[in-house]
This record gives C-alpha cells, sequence and structure tokens, in this order.
C-alpha cells in the first residue's frame, strides 16, 4: 500500500523531520512539498541532511488530486489561512502540526495516540499535539486515568532550540544561547491548554493548578520535563500502574534504570518514562526528541493508525547514544 503526500510549509524544522522519515517509510510517496519562499530549489538545498537522499524540488502551488494526506508544517495561525483559502477534498486526510486545532474544533481529533489512538484510527483531520504537551501529558496519564491526581502538579522542562523554529530571533542566536540557559513563558505557556484539556478528558474533576516552568536549553534537539504531584501509592505501585497503562502503546517506555536522558531518544519517536518516590511525591522524568515524537515523528506515527498501517511503519528509528 503506497500513500501519497503533500506537505505544506517543507522548508522548516518539522517539515525537513517529515522529509526525513517519510524518503524512509515503506508506504510512503511524496507527491509534492510546498514552500513559498524556497520554491524551485532542491530540497536539499535547504535541508543538507537529505542530499544525495532524494531529487524533489520545492513547489509554489500544489495538485491536491495527487495526495491522498496532506501535512500542514506551517507556522502556528497559518494551517487556519491556509485551509481558509483553499479547498480541500473531502477525501483528504490531514495532519497539522501548528497549535490551531488542538481543541479539536473545526472536526480535528487530537493526535496523542497514547491518548486516544482508537478515535485517530477513524479521524479524517489530525492535530498534531505540541512538544512539550506530549511529554508532560505522557508522564501524567496513567494519574489521570486511575482518577488520582489531587493536588497541584509541578513541571520543570527544558527544551532545545530547535524547539523554536527556524525563524531567527534574539534567543535562537548560536552567541546567545550557547553556554546559556533561561526561563520563558513561566505559567502561562501555550501548551498548557491542551495539557489540562487531556488530563480531563481522562479524568473530569481536576481542578488543581500545572505549574509549568519551561526552559530553553543550549542545545539543538530533545526534551526533559520533570513532573511531580502528590501520590499515596508506594513506588512499586507506581510503576505497575505506569507498566500497565503504556503496555499495548509502542514508543512509550518505562525505565527502571537510576537516570535518563536525552540521547536515549534523540532521532527517534520514543518517550522514555523513569518514576521516583520522594516522601508524598511521585517524580516523573520524561525525555522525548521535540521534532520526532513532539512533532513530525508523531505525525507519521498518526498517519500509519489513520490509514490502518502498522504503528511503527517508518519509525524504527535508532538513537544517537554516543
Amino acid at each position: 500500500m503506497k500513500i501519497n503526500i503533500g506537505i505544506i510549509g517543507g522548508a522548516g524544522y518539522t517539515g525537513g523531520e517529515l522529509l526525513r522519515i517519510l524518503l524512509n517509510h515503506p508506504n510512503a510517496s511524496i507527491a509534492f512539498v510546498n514552500s513559498k519562499s524556497q520554491a524551485g530549489k532542491p530540497v536539499y538545498a535547504t535541508h543538507g541532511d537529505l542530499l544525495g537522499e532524494t531529487d524533489l524540488t520545492f513547489a509554489d502551488e500544489q495538485d491536491f488530486s495527487k495526495a491522498d494526506v496532506l501535512f500542514l508544517c506551517s507556522g502556528h495561525n497559518e494551517s487556519k489561512k491556509f485551509l481558509a483559502e483553499h479547498t480541500i477534498p473531502e477525501n483528504m486526510k490531514i495532519v497539522d502540526l501548528s497549535t490551531d486545532f488542538r481543541d479539536e474544533s473545526n472536526g480535528f481529533t487530537y493526535g496523542l495516540p497514547e491518548l486516544q489512538r482508537d478515535k485517530i484510527k477513524t479521524a479524517a483531520k489530525i492535530a498534531n499535539p505540541g512538544c512539550f504537551a506530549t511529554s508532560i501529558e505522557l508522564a501524567l496519564l496513567p494519574l489521570a486515568k486511575a482518577g488520582i491526581l489531587k493536588e497541584d502538579i509541578h513541571v520543570s522542562a527544558i527544551t532545545g532550540s530547535t524547539g523554536a523554529g527556524q525563524s531567527l530571533s534574539a534567543t535562537t542566536h548560536f552567541s546567545w544561547r550557547n553556554n546559556n540557559i533561561s526561563i520563558y513563558k513561566a505559567f502561562t505557556h501555550q501548551h498548557l491548554k491542551e495539557i489540562n484539556q487531556s488530563i480531563r478528558s481522562l479524568q473530569s474533576d481536576f481542578g488543581k493548578a500545572v505549574n509549568f516552568i519551561p526552559y530553553r536549553g543550549n542545545f539543538t534537539r530533545g526534551i526533559m520535563a520533570n513532573v511531580y504531584t502528590k501520590f499515596d501509592g508506594t513506588i512499586e505501585e507506581a510503576q505497575a500502574l505506569y507498566k500497565n497503562y503504556y503496555k499495548e502503546h509502542p514508543f512509550t517506555h518505562i525505565s527502571d534504570e537510576s537516570e535518563i536522558d536525552l540521547k536515549q531518544v534523540v532521532n527517534t519517536n520514543k518517550c522514555i518514562l523513569h518514576l521516583e518516590k520522594h516522601g508524598d511525591n511521585l517524580l516523573i522524568s520524561s525525555v522525548i526528541d521535540n521534532l520526532t515524537k513532539g512533532a513530525s515523528g508523531q505525525a507519521v506515527q498518526n498517519m500509519n493508525l489513520i490509514f490502518g498501517l502498522e504503528e511503527t511503519a517508518g519509525l524504527k528509528l535508532k538513537p544517537a547514544g554516543f
């Protein structure tokens, strides 16, 4: 089975990561890659890692009739504009990587497979989760499912520079970011909305605060989120709860080791969780690659589910361990 794929906004980080994965996907055929800024140029001129991998050229226009699924990789608020300005065939599937439809408006389904895989399988339009949201939600879903989130949740999480996108800003320049670390959007990060939405979809009575402190890291890829909240049980009970919740999900793993790190997940679609009990608090550490499980890899995972493919197709990626 071959799936014909169209990509809008293919020149950015998520577009480049999506191309890298799809070019090696056994069921994928890329029909077109759109980029207004790079139209007419070969894809590898922008994404240097794809030199020798593809002869695709960026296009300014797109022929929707050639594609079965459309990936929207443009910036936030751009997907709404694009869909308003174009007539999309009714039978075309859409996977949007922006924030625009994560509230499940306009017929979109929130695309976190570990939360609602069965719903994704029958969906026509997917709102891919945010990167911070993915790492934090995966740390909390088993507790919410069990209905035992009773107190405030505290989160400290750090992300690589690719999480800010490809456009330059004062906080993405190498000279500022290197050998540096900073807090941003404390308690107000945009992913809090979808995090609370996901928790309440499993535990409707949750009404406590999610206190989220995001950090900019001086590395390029990956997220580590450290999450803690009150938990009455033992560490053994917590581990059993988490392992049971994720036993049927191929990309989320519980580590029994004393430490986890980003190199275990960078370049993969995996999330690794580690649990510790400190007094009456349960600490859950969560690591993902912000561009794969946090964006393009999860988008492909959703595509696989929509088209009835093996969930791991094209996503058996090796981490860069050293």
